[in-house]
């Protein structure tokens, strides 16, 4: 008797990855269920034109590459989520002042919860992602999560709230390829998305105006304050402080010699914080909700931590403290942010472990 196929349900959005996610595994033998996840329509995020993903569109693609495979293809409502679980917390972020990342949110609410869910009901072993990372044996029998071989596109940083328990029923095909190497594979099988553009922005903004994005969400307008030096002086006026982000030097509305950025932004009195490059510098940082990919450590370590998606990983000391975590800089690092991830790293570029910045440490 033939022994069956091990069942995987393969998360579609309709891009170029995740096709050929879905087909990398399919040639390995794999049975699998392509599902895309109904996140939101444009009339849900006040927009009248654009490409988001995720949409009725980005269905369409993902249920013909499906029909291409030979694989049935499911659509999963979970619009009600993605709006409580993504874009509510997006918007309660900025309005304290924070500068959240809706894409792990995602990962952490959709992709590695609900979705997991829904394939352990549907009889799936796995689940799978177009995502650019790996899952390694650990040498213990266990797993570990690593940077794809792809640097450039390894997302590995926003990945990082998979559940350690997880780690062995995800799939990531994509994890030894790069992006070019992808895209051959789509135009060799004739997929219709093989040249489609890669999600630039945050897909509910797709303009990159998260302030007239939360206005029209919210129906609230954001009032206008001032924009203070580091002395305390007024220097400028801004339009709505949580439309503005540490590190920020474009469109902060502030005339000077020389360049300047937000360095700190206090919504109780509406002020904006600005001031030069050197005062972006931080010792440390203070991350809440953390989620260990290893067992968790009994003491202090050194290793590496990247506090922004696009940062080189650097040199730091973690100290655990339950779900807190104090992470000691070697070097001072720029423009540290609440609401953004910390994620530790070993030499080898597994991902030890991540959470939310909730304290930036001077």
């Amino acid at each position: 008797m033939e022994q069956s196929k091990k069942r995987v349900l393969v998360a579609m959005s309709g891009g170029v990855d995740s096709s050929v996610a879905a087909y990398l595994l399919q040639e390995q033998g794999y049975e699998c269920i392509g599902v895309t996840m109904k996140l939101f329509g444009n009339e849900a995020v006040g927009l009248d034109k654009g490409h988001p993903c995720c949409t009725l569109d980005d269905v369409e693609d993902a249920r013909e590459v499906a029909h291409r495979m030979g694989i049935p293809h499911y659509v999963f409502n979970f619009s009600e989520d993605f709006e409580e679980k993504v874009i509510r917390r997006f918007v309660d972020a900025y309005e304290r002042g924070e500068t959240p990342n809706p894409c792990i949110d995602c990962n952490r609410f959709l992709k590695f919860d609900k979705l997991h869910r829904r394939a352990q009901e549907l009889g799936c072993e796995y689940t799978a992602t177009g995502h650019y990372a790996k899952i390694v044996d650990d040498g213990a029998g266990g797993f570990r999560m690593a940077k794809a071989a792809d640097l450039g596109r390894d997302q590995s940083y926003v990945l990082y709230p998979i559940p350690r328990e997880q780690l062995g029923r995800t799939l990531f095909p994509l994890g030894g390829l790069t992006k070019g190497e992808v895209r051959q594979i789509a135009e060799r099988e004739g997929f219709v998305n093989a040249r489609k553009h890669d999600s630039q922005d945050i897909c509910f903004v797709p303009d990159g105006d998260y302030l007239a994005f939360m206005e029209r969400y919210t129906g609230k307008t954001y009032p206008a304050g001032d924009i203070i030096d580091q002395a305390g002086k007024v220097v400028g006026r801004h339009r709505g402080a949580a439309g503005l982000t540490i590190g920020q030097r474009r469109g902060v509305g502030v005339s000077s010699s020389g360049r300047i950025y937000v360095c700190d932004k206090c919504m109780a009195d509406n002020t904006v914080t600005v001031g030069p490059e050197e005062a972006l510098y931080s010792s440390g940082c203070i991350a809440v909700d953390w989620n260990w990919l290893i067992e968790p450590p009994p003491g202090q370590f050194q290793a590496l931590a990247k506090t922004r998606y696009r940062q080189t990983e650097q040199p730091v000391t973690v100290i655990p403290a339950g779900e807190r975590v104090r992470l000691e800089f070697a070097q001072p690092q720029r423009a540290v942010t609440t609401g953004q991830a910390a994620v530790v790293y070993d030499e080898n570029g597994a991902v030890l472990g991540g959470g939310t910045i909730a304290e930036v440490i001077k």
